[in-house]
């Protein structure tokens, strides 16, 4: 239904040159706003109303329909009910129309009967071949091209490089709002509403190519056609167009209101995660980060090297930054040598030169101190981005501005610096019309509104460049082949053959059918053993008595009666295969390692210390499948409990390359498995040093075959 989405009908999407308004009212305010918005910029005599009701709107002429109109109409917002929507659209398309927009409500946001409703638009759209925004969605407004096809009050006019997007059309117009409060120059606003037919992903990726978009900000509350978010995502990546999302969702009363305001389907928030991180995406937590983040990243672009050089007048300032910095993960590195002595020439005698550098008072005498800090900053190759931090009018006045000659060197010491340079106020203040001229003449291209939000802003920054140079260098394995299994419930013993296979190591063992073959093995291993009962129909051995521990070989044969007694008077259904014995390992460090399948982005790998850390400090890392094996290892660096990989109090460091070797088989293995696969789990995953073993697995399927359980199945 979506193959009318295509690169080329999204271009003439946003650039109509003709409009009806289906539904214009004088009654309506979404009408008269909308309709103001076309005549202010200049489309008043290409913009038609159509009301089958009334001959007179907005003090024009209107038309019964669509095909009245006599004249070619490229875009059709749509304001009539639900009802009434189809209608309306079979008419534009009578007229030659292929675009349209539907404000209207009452669809998926509305429950099943809505969701019933939007599906057939969406079929209804498609058979027209009609390209359709929406429903319940306020407009666009594409800045460059001067089309305000939008129903909220003063869209912007003075085009940038940042293009919003916004699944909530009430809150985009507060977004849209900040951003011209920040000096957020913007490329596009646009509503996605229900996201029927255009999707979010399907806008990002127009946007990569959009000669006036450097950076995409979206506020959303679900993902739509996950598959085509993450491939549009990872091209903006690829492009070097950071993507920075808020995302609602982290609370489970906030994924609740955003599947009942939105119909869409809102997965674990900790996958989401993963998924942004796999695909270069920057997540942020508020609308100000948001817009901040993407007007310095369509500034500055992916940064060469992530520390930040801070030039201020103010030591506060300074000291303020330092302690965010740290908060926020950004670096400010030591200046070299030579920039060390470079600023030592022109620094007052009772000055300091370190990172953050106070230039003190002494460039109030002497604004040239400005220029010359600016640029040996910028050109120290250890500083990727730099912060200039001083003041700017934070209202409008006749009066020049008093420190326009140290904004000019600013500006001065920019011009000669190999690393960008961003101009950062104290506090967050509006950026007026005399600020910007002030900016302007001093040639500084781009400020950001207060100390926080610019050192927020550059640690996403910094991070989402050092993650892009990942995603340009990895090398995705190509599809696996799918084994050829039935999806029945598959024992231990059959699991860990499966793992052998795959390359994953596992503790060795012995399949035993009788008590007198389990003492064997225990004595054959020579230490305490782990006894467990190997049955199909007993994924959790644990809960009907099938495990025993610390085993001593004198005890195996009693312990094999026992288990099976036990299990048989717990789980009378169950068919019982003997008992698997094996080894007691008691060092070595225990991790978590599965593979599950996420309803929206398919398999995902996770990776955690296990044991009491799983429960406790629950520290896992995740990422989608497949993934390679420079990806897994940094997966398991990124770990909180890292360091004890690397040994600690004497402990043996794990062989990272081995581990991360070992965790990447077992996601090749549950690629291999195919789409019935429900979950692969191996917990623990014991690793001590260089020896690496599966001590326990479990494989799931969905829509598994029912086992034939029964006492007369039993073997034993």
């Amino acid at each position: 239904m979506t193959a009318v989405v295509t690169p080329q009908r999204l271009r003439e999407f946003f650039h109509p040159r003709s409009f009806a308004l289906i539904g214009a009212s004088d009654k309506s305010t979404f009408s008269a706003l909308l309709y103001r918005n076309l005549v202010a910029a200049g489309h008043g005599e290409v913009t038609y109303l159509v009301n089958r009701r009334s001959d007179q709107v907005h003090g024009r002429r209107a038309y019964a329909s669509c095909r009245d109109i006599g004249c070619p109409v490229d875009l059709a917002f749509v304001m009539v009910p639900a009802p009434a929507v189809g209608d309306a659209l079979r008419d534009a398309a009578a007229a030659g129309v292929r675009s349209a927009l539907v404000l209207s409500s009452g669809y998926a946001e509305a429950g099943e009967e809505g969701r019933r409703r939007q599906r057939e638009l969406v079929e209804l759209a498609a058979e027209l071949d009609l390209l359709l925004l929406g429903p319940n969605v306020l407009g666009f407004t594409n800045v460059a091209a001067g089309v305000p096809a939008m129903v909220l009050a003063d869209p912007p006019t003075t085009p940038g490089g940042v293009a919003l997007i916004s699944q909530s059309g009430a809150s985009c117009g507060a977004m849209k709002d900040f951003a011209a409060l920040a000096g957020v120059e913007l490329s596009y606003v646009i509503t996605v509403g229900n996201e029927a037919m255009i999707t979010v992903g399907h806008l990002i990726d127009y946007l990569v190519d959009d000669e006036h978009t450097r950076a995409i900000a979206v506020f959303m509350e679900g993902i739509r056609e996950p598959e085509v978010f993450a491939a549009a995502a990872r091209r903006a990546a690829e492009a070097g167009k950071a993507v920075v999302v808020l995302k609602a969702g982290r609370s489970e009363l906030a994924a609740r209101t955003a599947a009942s305001h939105t119909g869409a389907l809102v997965g674990d928030d900790r996958v989401v995660d993963a998924v942004f991180a796999r695909h270069g995406v920057i997540r942020v937590d508020t609308i100000e980060s948001m817009l901040v983040t993407a007007g310095v990243a369509a500034h500055t672009g992916p940064l060469a090297r992530p520390g930040v050089g801070v030039v201020s007048i103010s030591g506060g300032a300074c000291d303020i930054l330092a302690d965010l910095a740290q908060a926020a993960g950004a670096a400010l590195p030591e200046f070299t040598a030579e920039t060390t002595e470079r600023l030592r020439t022109v620094m007052p005698s009772y000055g300091s030169v370190h990172n953050p550098l106070d230039i003190t008072g002494a460039a109030i005498l002497d604004p040239s101190l400005w220029e010359e800090a600016v640029a040996a900053v910028g050109n120290d190759p250890n500083v990727g981005v730099v912060v200039a931090v001083n003041s700017l009018p934070w209202r409008d006045s006749s009066e020049p501005f008093y420190g326009q000659k140290y904004v000019n060197a600013i500006g001065a010491g920019a011009a000669r610096s190999a690393a960008p340079v961003l101009y950062l106020t104290q506090v967050t203040q509006p950026i007026g019309a005399q600020a910007r001229a002030v900016l302007d003449e001093g040639g500084v291209a781009h400020v950001v509104p207060g100390l926080h939000l610019g050192i927020t802003a550059l640690a996403h920054l910094a991070r989402w460049s050092q993650d892009r140079e990942q995603i340009l260098r990895e090398v995705v394995p190509p599809p696996r082949r799918i084994r050829d299994m039935d999806p029945v419930p598959l024992s231990e013993v059959a699991v860990r053959a499966l793992l052998e296979e795959a390359g994953v190591p596992v503790v060795p063992a012995r399949h035993v059918h009788s008590a007198e073959e389990a003492e064997a093995a225990a004595r054959a291993f020579g230490g305490r053993v782990a006894m467990k009962i190997v049955s199909a129909d007993l994924p959790h051995k644990s809960d009907v008595g099938g495990v025993r521990l610390n085993v001593d070989a004198a005890a195996a044969a009693a312990s094999y009666d026992s288990l099976l007694a036990e299990c048989t008077a717990k789980a009378p259904h169950a068919r019982l295969d003997g008992v698997l014995v094996s080894p007691m390992r008691d060092t070595g460090l225990e991790l978590l390692v599965g593979v599950t399948r996420d309803p929206q982005w398919g398999l995902v790998l996770a990776v955690g210390l296990g044991g009491v850390f799983v429960e406790v400090l629950d520290d896992v890392a995740l990422t989608p499948l497949p993934v390679s094996p420079d990806r897994i290892r940094a997966l398991v660096e990124s770990l909180r409990g890292a360091a004890l990989l690397h040994g600690v109090r004497d402990q043996q460091a794990a062989d990272l390359a081995a581990l991360s070797a070992t965790v990447s088989a077992v996601g090749r293995l549950a690629e291999e498995l195919g789409p019935r696969l429900e979950s692969l789990e191996i917990n623990p995953l014991r690793v001590a040093g260089d020896r690496i073993e599966a001590l326990d697995a479990l494989i799931t399927w969905r829509d598994a075959a029912p086992a034939a359980v029964g006492k007369e199945s039993r073997a034993c």
